[in-house]
């Protein structure tokens, strides 16, 4: 009888070790289930805002920023000039059309180059910035987890030309102005249909940080980046170059021109 009650708080913390268990697996089913009918959904319909433009407006609000506004306008892609979206690719990430969402090789260039004492360079791809301008918040290890976890399911259930889409649309180009037809809008009076190359350059030059560098009065580091970007759009063969998003045989550029992605003039 002393040995039967002796095992009961055993096997009462059993029971509530596999409870626990239980439920924190069927919690994690749902993250999934949620997370993915999320990014499925989002395949077709478009998005209201992103996480980081919430998250930029909350921010905002707390520091009680003066003037500070929202100002985003969704436009599908066949009515953003191919100029724009050759540039964010030239400037972002070419291999873009052929990558799976992690550019593997360019993750190891810039880890090579930091342990040379170079400063560390970002390797995201457009696609991985989708996943978290779209469903994140800023730093963290978990953030990056997270990341990777909805590119995966980004690169999964959209195709390409979507994902493009997406992140121009979302992209910030300045103070609050997030993608390229409020920023064609606001800095050169246009719709992002007619965006010229030099233009689509100079926007896309800002990317890396549009608070600090501006498409309004541009640097002499983002003029010259421009010109880069410029380049880079015409060895890569112009708007062209994206139809190799429409077929899964296209050929991949040489590693001569993949090496040219990450320079920073």
């Amino acid at each position: 009888m002393v040995a039967y009650f002796s095992q009961v708080p055993r096997l009462q913390r059993g029971s509530c070790l596999g409870a626990l268990f239980k439920l924190a697996a069927v919690a994690l089913f749902l993250c999934v289930l949620v997370t993915c009918a999320a990014v499925l959904l989002l395949r077709w319909v478009h998005p209201f805002a992103s996480a980081y433009m919430l998250e930029a407006r909350m921010h905002a609000s707390l520091a009680r920023a003066p003037g500070y506004r929202t100002d985003y306008e969704w436009v599908d892609l066949e009515h953003i000039s191919p100029n724009a979206a050759i540039a964010v690719v030239a400037s972002e990430d070419q291999q873009f059309p052929f990558h799976d969402g992690f550019d593997f090789k360019s993750i190891r260039e810039a880890v090579r180059a930091s342990e040379h004492g170079k400063k560390l360079r970002g390797a995201s791809t457009i696609s991985q910035q989708v996943a978290k301008n779209l469903f994140l918040w800023n730093g963290g290890f978990l953030r990056k987890a997270l990341e990777a976890y909805f590119t995966v399911l980004i690169e999964a259930m959209w195709p390409k030309e979507r994902i493009l889409e997406v992140y121009l649309n979302i992209a910030e180009f300045g103070n609050g102005i997030y993608g390229v037809e409020a920023a064609a809008n606001r800095f050169f009076h246009k719709p992002a249909a007619r965006l010229t190359s030099s233009e689509s350059a100079l926007l896309a030059a800002v990317l890396p940080n549009p608070i600090r560098m501006r498409v309004d009065r541009p640097s002499a580091y983002v003029l010259s980046r421009r010109e880069w970007i410029l380049g880079q759009m015409r060895g890569l063969g112009g708007p062209g170059y994206l139809k190799a998003m429409e077929s899964e045989n296209a050929p991949q550029p040489s590693a001569a021109r993949h090496r040219q992605s990450r320079v920073i003039p």
